[in-house]
């Protein structure tokens, strides 16, 4: 019994201390958004003042407006194409260059940001000085974003189309669906909350990389990562700590948001499933 009851005090222990790890230096950085002296680290009294400095920094807010935006529109695109990538993968177990298709797939989860940034320069730059487009900006951090992003997402809806029981759209297909209705009314629905979840998971992808944004943006085309990491170098000020705080509660009340969804729409797939069974 006392085994027991030392690995379970030892395992809740050992769990507090990780969550601490993780979770203080952001609770930290949010406490210190409202501090008062100019130094990021040295507690001084509460104000908002360092909120209105940003609110007046045009530098900050256009980059984390154009990262917003880069960030919605790689999430959107990498969920289409990790769909259609992952339905090739699962449904087509035979054809023609398979192997090369899923490899490509994965690679740029295995590769270096820093080999995927360079390569992609080098061949926007090719393409630019043989038509002349495109000039380096938001379309092109798009594009390096884009190919990271689709790997994710082919991950995720690959493994939850790996789960589906094929029965359920070989029946619609019985009933006399089209496979365009299959889709649209069996499969999408079932896979709706993967989609969801690497939506989230490219979005935060997308909103905080440095390294293939570096290589890609061009003049005005600054993310706002960039604009940290650049401000880093000359020494901080709590303004960097507003502008964490301020993505810390907007991502987290979309993650809050996105998990209840997709629990109350698990708990209701559950239902019908026991309400099917009883009929």
């Amino acid at each position: 019994m006392r085994a027991a009851q030392f690995n379970r005090w030892f395992g809740r222990a050992w769990l507090t201390a990780g969550y601490c790890f993780l979770f203080l230096p952001i609770v930290a950085l949010v406490v210190y958004s409202f501090n008062d002296s100019p130094l990021p680290n040295v507690w001084r009294g509460f104000t908002f003042k360092w909120y209105a400095a940003v609110a007046r920094d045009d530098e900050l807010v256009s980059a984390f407006l154009l990262s917003l935006r880069i960030a919605l529109l790689t999430a959107c695109g990498s969920v289409v194409l990790g769909t259609l990538g992952a339905f090739v993968l699962v449904k087509y177990k035979r054809f023609t260059g398979r192997t090369l298709f899923s490899g490509m797939v994965s690679a740029p989860l295995v590769m270096p940001e820093v080999v995927i940034g360079l390569s992609l320069l080098l061949m926007l730059v090719s393409v630019q000085r043989a038509f002349g487009v495109p000039q380096r900006g938001m379309a092109t951090i798009w594009l390096g974003h884009l190919l990271m992003g689709m790997a994710y997402a082919t991950v995720v809806v690959q493994a939850r189309l790996q789960d589906l029981n094929p029965q359920l759209e070989e029946a619609a297909m019985d009933l006399g669906a089209h496979p365009a209705q299959v889709f649209w009314l069996v499969t999408l629905p079932m896979i709706s909350q993967a989609l969801l979840s690497a939506w989230l998971l490219t979005f935060t992808i997308s909103l905080d990389d440095v390294v293939i944004s570096s290589f890609l943006s061009g003049p005005g085309s600054t993310t706002l990562p960039l604009v940290i990491f650049s401000r880093a170098r000359l020494g901080l000020n709590p303004s960097v700590n507003v502008v964490a705080a301020v993505t810390v509660a907007v991502v987290g009340t979309g993650v809050a948001i996105a998990s209840y969804w997709i629990a109350r729409q698990e708990r209701q797939r559950l239902l019908d499933l026991a309400a099917a069974a009883r009929a």
